[in-house]
Order: C-alpha cells, then sequence, then structure tokens
C-alpha cells in the first residue's frame, strides 16, 4: 500500500468527557449586567459568556493525569510528600532535558518500600541549580512555592528593593525586560524602581503574511540588545539590578524569543555581571517556537531546549497558572551560588533566607506557599504534561487558526500568531473612526463584543498599561492591542469560527464602538482590575 499525503489538517490530541453548557443569556441581560458591573471585563459574571478569551491564567482545561493526582494530594503542614514530588518535577523540567527521573511515578503508583521512597525521594540531596533539595535546601534556600505568578514576583521585587536601599537608599534603580506584563511592571514600580521596555514597536507590528506561520517566525518578542547596552551606558551598571527576559512576550503580542536573544542578553548581563532572570510564564510555547522555526533546533526535543533557554539564567519568576500548567501556583527560583544569590547575600544574610522568611510571614510555610497539596499534586503533573510536544503543536495550531481565520477576513491581527493568544491592533482596526489612544477604542471594542456575541477579550494598551500616567519615553513601550487568550484543551474549533465570525461583523460595524470614558480610578495601579468605565456613544 503506497503512502498516504499528508491531510493537511492537524491530527486529534484528546477528547472531552464532560460538558459544561452555557446559559441562554439575551442581550439585553448581558447589556444590563455591563452596566451594573461599570463596564469592567473582569467584572462582569463569567457564567453570562458564550466564550471567555480574557485570560489562559489558571482557566485550562486539566487532563485525566492532572484530576487523578488530585487524589494523592497531601494537606501536612510540614514537608507533604508533593512538596518532594514537585520540587523533583522542576528539577525535571528546567534542569535535566532529557533525562527526567519522573519522581512522582513512585507516588502515583502506590510505591510502599520505605528505603526506595527515602533514597529516591524523601532524603535525597541537591544542590548547584535552582531547586536544592535536602540540607542545602534549607541552608540555602533557592525555591519558593507561591500561589501565582505575581506572588512570585512580589517576593522578588520586594525583597530585592530592600537589600538595594540598604546598600544605596538614594539611588534610582531601573530592571529592563523585552516587555513588562502588567502585575510585573506594577510590582516593580510598588517598590520605586522603574520597569523599562525594550522592544521595537515597528517590528512587532509590521507585516506578516498569515500564509507563512507554518514556515517562519521572525522571533518578535526578542529584546532590543542595543537599547539595552545603551540604557546600562545611559544608567550606569549600579543602577540595574537585573535583567528581566519574558517567554514568550505577553505584552508584546505573545511573541516568542528566541535562543540567539537569550544568548546574546545573557552576555550582556554577563559582561556587566548584572544578574539575569526570565518572567517564565510560557516557557514551554517558547521551547516550541525555538524547535520549529530557528535553526539548529529542528532536532533536538522540547525538553532539551527548555534545559538550554534555562542554563543561561540566574533565576526566574513563573506563574504555573500559565502555559497550561494547571489552575493555581506560581514559583520563584534562583540559582545556587549564582551572580543573583551571590551579589545581594550581604551583611552576613543569604538574599536566599530573606526570600524564605518573607514566604513564610506571607505565604506560608515553605512547603506548600499557600497552595493546597491538591494543587500541589496537579501541578506536578502538569509540568511533565506541558512540555509533551503533541500537546504543543495542537494548542499553538488552534491560536494560528484564530488567527489565520481572523486575517482572511481581513481583520488586523498581529502576525505572526504567538502561542497561547490572538492579538488584534487596534489602532489599524479603528482606522477610520477618528477614535484617538485616550479613548481607549479597545476597551469599547470589547464592551461591544461581550454585549453582542456574549464574547469576552481583554484591552492590554492605553487603558491597561496606563497610558495617560505616563511619559512619552514610558509611552514608547505601550502598544495598542486587544487579546484573546485561548484556554487549554477548553475550545474547539467551532468556538474558533464563532470568534471569527463576531470580530469580523463588529470590524464591519467599528463606526458604531464607543469611546470610554474612566468614570472611577484612573489614578490607580492596574486600574484595568478595578475601575468603573462610561461607554459614550454617538
Amino acid at each position: 500500500m503506497k503512502p498516504m499525503h499528508k491531510l493537511g489538517t492537524p491530527v486529534p490530541t484528546h477528547k472531552a468527557y464532560v460538558v459544561r453548557n452555557y446559559k441562554d443569556v439575551s442581550l439585553e441581560q448581558r447589556a444590563r449586567a455591563l452596566k451594573e458591573t461599570e463596564y469592567n471585563m473582569f467584572s462582569f459574571p463569567a457564567d453570562l459568556l458564550n466564550l471567555d478569551y480574557l485570560s489562559d491564567s489558571g482557566s485550562t482545561s486539566m487532563t485525566d493525569l492532572q484530576w487523578s493526582a488530585l487524589i494523592h494530594g497531601d494537606e501536612s503542614y510540614g514537608r507533604n510528600k508533593g512538596y518532594y514530588v514537585l520540587l523533583d518535577a522542576f528539577r525535571d523540567v528546567f534542569e535535566r532535558g532529557d533525562n527526567p527521573k519522573k519522581a512522582i511515578n513512585l507516588v502515583l503508583s502506590g510505591e510502599d518500600d520505605v528505603e526506595k521512597l527515602m533514597k529516591e525521594l524523601y532524603l535525597t540531596s541537591f544542590e548547584g541549580g535552582f531547586i536544592n533539595g535536602g540540607v542545602h535546601q534549607l541552608a540555602r534556600p533557592n525555591t519558593f512555592i507561591c500561589p501565582q505568578g505575581r506572588a512570585a514576583e512580589h517576593l522578588l521585587f520586594s525583597t530585592l528593593a530592600e537589600v538595594l536601599f540598604e546598600i544605596d537608599p538614594n539611588k534610582k534603580y531601573c530592571i529592563p525586560n523585552n516587555g513588562h506584563f502588567d502585575t510585573t511592571g506594577a510590582n516593580i514600580r510598588a517598590v520605586n524602581i522603574e520597569p523599562v521596555n525594550l522592544f521595537d514597536k515597528s517590528i512587532v507590528l509590521n507585516h506578516f503574511p498569515h500564509e507563512d506561520m507554518d514556515k517562519r517566525n521572525p522571533f518578535k518578542g526578542d529584546m532590543d540588545v542595543e537599547g539595552l547596552e545603551k540604557l546600562i551606558q545611559t544608567r550606569g551598571v549600579d543602577s540595574i539590578p537585573l535583567i528581566l527576559l519574558t517567554i514568550t512576550n505577553n505584552s508584546v503580542a505573545g511573541q516568542p524569543v528566541s535562543m540567539a536573544n537569550i544568548k546574546a542578553v545573557h552576555k550582556v548581563a554577563d559582561k556587566y555581571e548584572i544578574p539575569f532572570f526570565f518572567d517564565a510564564c510560557r516557557f514551554a510555547e517558547n521551547a516550541y517556537f525555538i524547535k520549529e522555526f530557528e535553526e539548529g533546533y529542528q532536532d533536538k526535543s522540547v525538553r532539551a531546549i527548555i534545559q538550554e533557554m534555562f542554563s543561561h539564567v540566574d533565576g526566574f519568576t513563573i506563574s504555573l497558572k500559565k502555559d497550561g500548567l494547571a489552575n493555581m501556583g506560581g514559583l520563584l527560583a534562583i540559582r545556587d551560588k549564582g551572580v543573583f544569590s551571590t551579589k545581594y547575600s550581604i551583611n552576613g544574610t543569604q538574599i536566599g533566607t530573606r526570600l524564605k522568611e518573607k514566604q513564610i510571614v506571607t505565604l506560608g510555610n515553605d512547603s506548600y506557599g499557600a497552595l493546597s497539596g491538591r494543587d500541589i499534586m496537579a501541578l506536578a503533573v502538569g509540568l511533565h504534561e506541558v512540555v509533551k510536544e503533541p500537546y504543543l503543536r495542537s494548542r499553538i495550531t488552534q491560536t494560528r487558526y484564530l488567527a489565520k481565520k481572523l486575517a482572511e477576513n481581513n481583520v488586523p491581527v498581529v502576525l505572526p500568531a504567538g502561542g497561547h493568544a490572538v492579538y488584534i491592533d487596534m489602532d489599524r482596526f479603528l482606522e477610520g473612526t477618528c477614535m484617538k489612544t485616550e479613548d481607549f477604542g479597545g476597551v469599547g471594542f470589547s464592551i461591544e463584543l461581550v454585549k453582542h456575541y456574549g464574547i469576552r477579550s481583554c484591552e492590554l494598551g492605553p487603558f491597561a498599561f496606563e497610558w495617560d500616567q505616563r511619559t512619552e519615553e514610558q509611552r514608547k513601550g505601550i502598544l495598542n492591542l486587544v487579546r484573546f487568550a485561548i484556554p487549554r484543551n477548553a475550545y474547539s474549533l467551532s468556538d474558533m469560527d464563532y470568534t471569527v465570525a463576531a470580530v469580523t461583523e463588529l470590524y464591519k460595524n467599528k463606526d458604531q464602538i464607543p469611546r470610554v470614558r474612566i468614570s472611577r480610578g484612573a489614578e490607580l495601579s492596574l486600574r484595568h482590575f478595578q475601575t468603573g468605565l462610561v461607554p459614550e456613544y454617538k
């Protein structure tokens, strides 16, 4: 029998056994709910929606293996068994590459050989990486479990600021990034450090043919390395406590970062002895893009690419609710005896000890970091699930499908699509409407999409990033986007088609999109979570 030709359509990767039916909600009911919740997307009741693209953070569907792992959750206060399993899963994914140990199988299989459990799980000792074990995690703590990414960011930046201002209370500090996300920038500003975005807006928004999405990728999420050098020379090395790289670059349309750029940023950081960190929320998707499109990586596994990516950094924060991992969790990890831990361990106190003390005071014992034992077990399984290449291929293919269909209908989306979301370029979308930046057209678009079609999106532009509160220089690092973040394994292609039809219809009637005025809380930090809004129709 002759081999079959490729079908040109993705191979199915999963099936659903649970169905959640939507409510039959009228336009009038949604309009009333919008008004009662001050037209704030984060306040609108999710149960009144048909599709929810507000965020993929913790909103994903877990696998059957994750659900079964919940039953193994150990709620002991000190050193629950999931703690050991989770730390070893971190080592598997971020450090071991193609040689994972999968110690979690000892628990899931019901292993009852006590000597085996002690030798391979409970009394193992590790040092030198991001996840110390045994006595080394006690003596030099470097792994901090958190409930979500913003808690990890707060733990890092608030503790770092305390050390910095002990060193020099009068110095002005800044942290460069290829694109600070909303909570990241807010956590940095909260401790009187300036977040600086270093990317080229013209590169991100320039034309890319949707037909080429499966063929090539320009890695638009890369950091501007020349800009980084210039910032260091202008501000001074001592004014930059660390360099942060977001993978994938969420505030820059979810675009991936190349391994070449990771190495280039590492080279600059090493040159000036500045600690280099990842905001690693979508590390697995980023690794898949490198495998798919960067020369020299096609024959490497996703696990091996992740290992190489993380070999270049001194630490990372991560929301474990992203990248399809699980519904709750976060992590801060710093390299044992690395640049960061060496530089900021002062006055006889290790930075890891400071971090651990704050973790215990604010989040709980280091064994659980504000997570339940059930959360921890689901996370440990999710770490292994998210690096599976068939899953990553399916997820990214679905995202490209939505972007391609919108582009075919002439809706101005940022191309190529990223891994977790599709972003609409609202400046191009609203061309011809006389809408100004301060009219927050992306918010008006989101309001109309909810009201007429029951679809929730998220403005990530002038409103969310507080354009009117920023200097002219800071405004250069703000794009005018609306994001459709796709929850893992939750939606079908028919859901994508409905989304395309709704957005296309709204695009045809864009002259009816209202300007939006902030009625309450314009000056608040992270105001898109909490302000009141009023649409002003013509």
